[in-house]
C-alpha cells in the first residue's frame, strides 16, 4: 500500500508502484490540470510539485510527474495546479500575475509554468539555494522556469510575471514548521499544516522489517529510465531507491568527499561541502538540464546509464572518482545489503575503470552502486566544466569536458644550488586529470592527455602537446549532434577554454 498526501487529500493505493504520478492524477484522480506533453520531462507542461519533510520543514520541489512512479510519491505532499487554486474561485498571485503580464495564450504549458514559479515561491522563502544565492531574486525566479517551453506566447511576458511576483513576495512565518508568502499568498492555508499531517504519516509508514526483493531492476530519480522503459516499469515491479535514506547525503569522510548514490544534481547545488570545493559550482551545473530534472536526476542513475555525452560522469571522472557497490544478497533486499547484513560485500572501483564498452560496465548483476566518493583537494586546485549542445539549457551535450588541475603551491621543487638563478616561474601543473563526452563510446577519461600534464609549464607550448594527445584519444563519430569533425573541433576549442577560464588572469601568454 503507497501512502502519500495529494493536495489536501490522504491517499491510500495498493496500484502498481511504478505507475507515474502523471497517470494516477489525470485518470485516478481526474485531476486533469497536469497536462500530458513529452513524456520525457523536456517540455514542463505536467510539472508538479513534491513536498519532503526534512528537519521539520517542508521543502518543496518542482518536478515532471510523467518521469515519476507512485513508489516516489510515497510519505510525500504531491501538489497538483488543483492543490494551489483558492477555494474561493479567485487567482493566486503567480497566476495573476500571468494573466496581468499575458503571460498565457493557448494556455497548455500555463500550469507547468504556474507550478515552477509557486515552487520557487515556497522554496525561495523556507530555505534559499546556497548555489545561486549570488543571483538577483529576477534572475533566481526566471531560473526556476528554466525546463518549461512556451511554444506561442514568447517568454518576455513570462519573464516579466517573474520579475513581478520578485516585487510582491515578502516572506513570513507560519504555523506548522513551514515558511510561506502570506502576503499575498502563495498556497492556500491548509499548507500551513503539511508538516504535522507528514510527520504523522512517517511515523505511521515507518517500517519494522527491511524492504526486500528477489530480483532487479532498481530505480532511482527514473529520468532516463521511463523515457527508456516507461511502459515496462510502469506495469512491472521494482526496487525504488530515490528517497533510500541509506544512499542519500553529502559528507566529508577524513580525507573523501563522500556522496550518497541517489543524491541528485540539486543536493549537489545545495550542499554546503560542494560550494566549498567548488566556486562556480551553480554556473556550471546551470548547464545541466534543467531545474525540475535537476531535482530529480540522481549520481548513480547518470554513471550507470553510461551515456557517452553524461554530463555528471564527466564531471566526476576530472576529479577521479571512485564508486562504491554493495552485492546483494537479493533474498535480503537492498536495505539488508546497505545495513551489511546477509553477507553484503563492497568494493571500490574507479570510475575511469567502470565503462569497458558502450553500455557495458565493471558491475556484476547483483551490485548496485552506493555511493559515490573523490579526494578532498587541497593547495591551489583548479576545476572547470564545459559544455556544448544545440540550445544553451534542458539539452543532451553534443560534447562535454572537464578539467581538474592541482598547481604546485610554491612552484615545482627546484634543487636548492638553483634556487638563486630560478626567477619568475610560470606556474606549474602537479597534476591533472581531464575528460570528455561525445567523443568516445563510453564517458572518457582521457588518461594519456592527463598524465602528459603532469610535471608541465603552463603555456601554450603544453596547451598544444596536449591538443595532439587527445586528438589521438578520442573517437567521435557523426551523428545528429555534429559531424566527427565538428567533434574534433569543438573538444579542442573546449580544452582551450579550461585554460582560459581557470587562468586568464594569470597567464604569461594568452591561450
Amino acid at each position: 500500500m503507497i501512502e502519500f498526501i495529494l493536495n489536501n487529500q490522504d491517499i491510500q493505493t495498493d496500484l502498481p508502484s511504478g505507475m507515474t504520478v502523471l497517470d494516477f492524477v489525470r485518470y485516478r484522480q481526474n485531476l486533469k490540470g497536469t497536462k500530458i506533453g513529452c513524456r520525457e520531462g523536456d517540455c514542463g507542461a505536467c510539472t508538479f510539485l513534491v513536498g519532503e519533510l526534512i528537519d521539520d520543514q517542508v521543502r518543496y520541489r518542482s518536478m515532471t510527474s510523467c518521469l515519476i512512479p507512485l513508489a516516489n510519491a510515497a510519505g510525500k505532499h504531491v501538489v497538483t495546479i488543483e492543490g494551489i487554486n483558492p477555494t474561493d474561485g479567485s487567482l493566486t498571485p503567480v497566476q495573476q500575475a500571468m494573466v496581468d503580464e499575458s503571460g498565457t495564450q493557448c494556455g497548455f504549458c500555463t500550469v507547468g509554468f504556474v507550478m515552477s514559479l509557486t515552487g520557487h515561491c515556497l522554496d525561495s522563502f523556507s530555505s534559499p539555494h546556497v548555489g545561486n544565492g549570488s543571483l538577483l531574486p529576477r534572475d533566481a525566479a526566471v531560473s526556476a522556469i528554466d525546463g518549461n517551453i512556451c511554444r506561442c506566447t514568447g517568454y518576455k511576458s513570462i519573464e516579466r510575471v517573474a520579475a513581478r511576483l520578485c516585487s510582491q513576495a515578502e516572506p513570513s512565518a507560519s504555523a506548522g514548521g513551514m515558511t510561506v508568502a502570506h502576503e499575498p499568498r502563495v498556497v492556500p492555508k491548509y499548507f500551513d499544516d503539511i508538516a504535522r499531517r507528514l510527520s504523522d504519516l512517517a511515523d505511521r509508514l515507518r517500517p519494522s522489517q527491511p524492504l526486500t526483493r528477489s530480483v532487479p531492476p532498481f530505480v532511482a530519480g527514473g529520468t532516463d529510465a521511463y523515457v527508456q522503459r516507461h511502459e515496462e516499469l510502469a506495469d512491472g515491479g521494482a526496487e525504488h531507491l530515490f528517497y533510500n535514506e541509506r544512499l542519500r547525503g553529502i559528507r566529508e569522510v577524513g580525507d573523501y568527499v563522500e556522496i550518497g548514490a541517489s543524491a541528485t544534481v540539486t543536493d549537489l547545488l545545495e550542499s554546503p561541502v560542494m560550494n566549498t570545493v567548488f566556486p562556480d559550482l551553480y554556473k556550471h551545473l546551470k548547464l545541466v538540464s534543467s531545474t525540475p530534472i535537476r531535482n530529480m536526476a540522481t549520481l548513480a542513475g547518470n554513471f550507470v546509464n553510461a551515456s557517452p555525452i553524461g554530463d555528471m560522469t564527466v564531471w566526476f571522472l576530472a576529479l577521479d572518482a571512485s564508486i562504491l557497490l554493495n552485492s546483494l544478497p537479493y533474498e535480503r533486499g537492498v536495505d539488508a545489503a546497505l545495513g551489511g547484513r546477509g553477507g553484503s560485500l563492497v568494493r571500490e572501483i574507479p570510475l575511469a575503470d567502470f565503462y569497458l564498452g558502450y553500455k557495458q560496465l565493471a558491475k556484476n548483476d547483483n551490485e548496485i552502486v552506493t555511493a559515490i566518493r573523490f579526494k578532498k583537494p587541497f593547495g591551489d586546485f583548479r576545476f572547470n566544466f564545459e559544455k556544448v549542445c544545440k540550445r544553451t539549457y534542458l539539452d543532451i551535450a553534443s560534447v562535454n569536458t572537464a578539467i581538474s588541475l592541482k598547481l604546485y603551491e610554491s612552484g615545482p621543487p627546484v634543487p636548492e644550488l638553483l634556487k638563486s638563478k630560478v626567477k619568475d616561474q610560470r606556474p606549474k601543473i602537479q597534476t591533472a586529470h581531464v575528460s570528455a563526452g561525445g567523443v568516445a563510446p563510453i564517458p572518457l577519461y582521457l588518461r594519456k592527455t592527463s598524465a602528459f600534464l603532469n610535471d608541465k609549464d603552463l603555456s601554450e607550448e603544453t596547451i598544444e602537446f596536449a591538443l595532439e594527445i587527445i586528438r589521438d584519444e578520442i573517437s567521435p563519430i557523426s551523428d545528429v549532434r555534429g559531424s566527427e569533425d565538428y567533434k574534433r573541433l569543438l573538444l579542442g576549442q573546449l580544452f582551450r577554454a579550461h585554460f582560459v577560464e581557470l587562468f586568464a588572469t594569470e597567464a604569461t601568454e594568452s591561450f
